[in-house]
């Protein structure tokens, strides 16, 4: 016998998920300035997407550098405009494939690059010089940027004018996301190698993607987010300043990445409040008039861990209203997820129905055709006022502690985020807080999820593929190589510069990352 529906207790909210207030109703409020006017809590543009739509950006890698590629130029085929490249954990920390600490990992969550070869046939028969790429690699970063920067070379293509981003938000690998290599000390030096080399050789590319979206996928809440994140730009924004750096070319090429979670007014919220701080953060502390690089551009991608394995099919519904936030707050380029990546990258059903979600906001609900259209609502207003205040409250802690970098030494971000994931699980269990098909609704029998896997087989010819490269090279020339980088690297050159010699000559990512690890060591916890 079936037993009786039982709802949750109480519909009424007195607060979001992230702690905000909310009253039962709000009286009219006039938004405080128009979309494209400083400090842009209204949208970085006066007209938004009416001339242009943000970039349909997905993510997308996994099992070999071939699958990734047919998957790319799919999704182009598609309507995707812009590219977003996964990789996986040996590549993120600096492992060959054929590395014995890579086994069972290879191609898992991501491609498998290790060589300027990979990357070559990674992006095979797509114009780099007309579609932008996105890579999210941190640790690796500078070495995926010399692959890149080679391939375009041995191409006859001209590196200046690629196009894009790359993530090298280390700060963040050390508060939430842990796929760090080298210390903190000289991960920061690599992220500044980066910024430099950028300024002179790759204008066109945005050398650091600020990342609040993975703490907010470890379990911050809405206000950490944002105060975290912009903590974190600051602190970059100082050491970049402090190498010599232009301040004003720095601020105008960082790019910011964001969360969208299922509450859809904080998220709208959050996004307008970000972009007020950071406008005035550049303005105010960094001294920099132009208002262009007051702008805070930035991409967004759903809500990864609000995703459930049960009931798979209501994480299209999640997706929809946390990509509708995206585009209501103002977001420049998004990734809608597919409704299997509760376990995985998605399957391509699963990967064209995300890309389907982004188009159809676009070009059937009308949310496109007018900028902000929530401004002036007074919930809006009011939230975007509050989470504001609230986040320059935690980074107002984080600068008596020294700054960011400080904070992230003394434990205080990932303390932070520890006992909200720990609060936050806990109103899960104890059913204060509702997940649809998880802790109510929950149907007695319905659809499980089926992961992607990478055949064994797959495995072993990209192990075998790795090993023929690397045997056809001359082991003297992969020696000398590596004593030039060792050499340069610790004379306080370029490692970019000093990478993109090494790419040059064949060296691989896991050569290039062991060869930095025995100038720098590597990170303990």
């Amino acid at each position: 016998m079936k037993t009786p529906r039982e709802d949750p207790p109480g519909r009424g909210r007195a607060s979001t998920p992230s702690g905000l207030p909310l009253k039962p109703f709000y009286p009219t409020a006039r938004p405080p300035d128009a979309p494209g006017e400083f400090p842009f809590t209204r949208g970085i543009h006066s007209d938004m997407y009416r001339n242009r739509l943000w970039t349909f950006r997905q993510y997308a890698g996994f099992g070999s550098v071939r699958s990734t590629n047919e998957r790319f130029r799919y999704l182009l085929s598609q309507g995707q405009s812009g590219l977003s490249v996964a990789f996986d954990l040996p590549t993120q920390i600096g492992y060959d494939s054929d590395d014995p600490i890579a086994l069972g990992e290879v191609g898992k969550v991501g491609v498998p690059i290790s060589s300027t070869q990979d990357v070559t046939d990674l992006f095979e028969g797509i114009p780099l010089d007309l579609v932008s790429v996105s890579m999210t690699i941190n640790s690796t970063a500078a070495m995926l940027i010399a692959f890149l920067v080679t391939a375009m070379k041995r191409g006859g293509g001209i590196p200046a004018k690629l196009r894009g981003t790359v993530q090298n938000d280390m700060l963040k690998e050390f508060i939430s996301r842990r796929t760090h290599r080298f210390p903190v000390k000289h991960s920061m030096r690599l992220v500044m190698d980066i910024f430099e080399y950028c300024q002179t050789e790759l204008p066109h590319w945005n050398p650091i993607s600020v990342s609040g979206y993975h703490m907010r996928e470890a379990g911050s809440t809405a206000v950490d987010e944002v105060a975290f994140t912009i903590a974190n730009a600051i602190e970059y924004v100082e050491a970049a300043r402090s190498r010599g750096l232009s301040v004003q070319e720095v601020t105008r090429s960082i790019s910011f990445f964001w969360n969208a979670h299922n509450h859809l007014f904080e998220e709208v919220a959050k996004f307008r409040a970000a972009r007020r701080i950071w406008a005035r953060v550049v303005r105010d502390r960094f001294k920099v008039q132009d208002p262009e690089c007051s702008k805070m551009r930035f991409h967004a991608q759903t809500g990864g861990s609000t995703l459930t394995y049960d009931e798979p099919e209501n994480n299209a519904v999640r997706v929809t209203v946390q990509a509708l936030a995206a585009v209501l707050g103002g977001v420049q380029s998004l990734h809608t997820n597919g409704i299997d990546e509760a376990i995985g990258l998605p399957s391509e059903t699963a990967a064209r129905v995300a890309l389907r979600t982004q188009q159809i906001l676009a070009h059937e609900s009308g949310i496109a055709d007018v900028a902000d259209p929530l401004g002036g609502s007074a919930l809006v207003e009011s939230l975007t006022d509050e989470l504001e205040q609230r986040a320059l409250e935690v980074m107002g802690r984080i600068e008596a502690m020294g700054g960011a970098l400080a904070a992230v030494l003394e434990g205080y971000q990932e303390s932070a985020i520890e006992e909200e994931a720990y609060r936050h699980q806990r109103a899960v269990e104890t059913r204060e807080r509702v997940v649809v098909g998880v802790n109510y609704f929950r149907a007695e029998t319905g659809a499980r999820l089926v992961a992607q896997k990478v055949p064994p087989e797959l495995e072993r010819e990209r192990i075998e593929t790795v090993r023929k490269r690397k045997r056809a090279r001359s082991s003297a020339q992969v020696a000398a190589l590596r004593s030039d980088l060792r050499a340069d690297v610790t004379a306080g050159k370029n490692a970019v510069e000093c990478l993109v010699r090494s790419a040059g000559g064949d060296l691989t990512i896991g050569e290039m990352a062991s060869t930095l690890a025995e100038v720098f060591g590597e990170h303990v916890e």
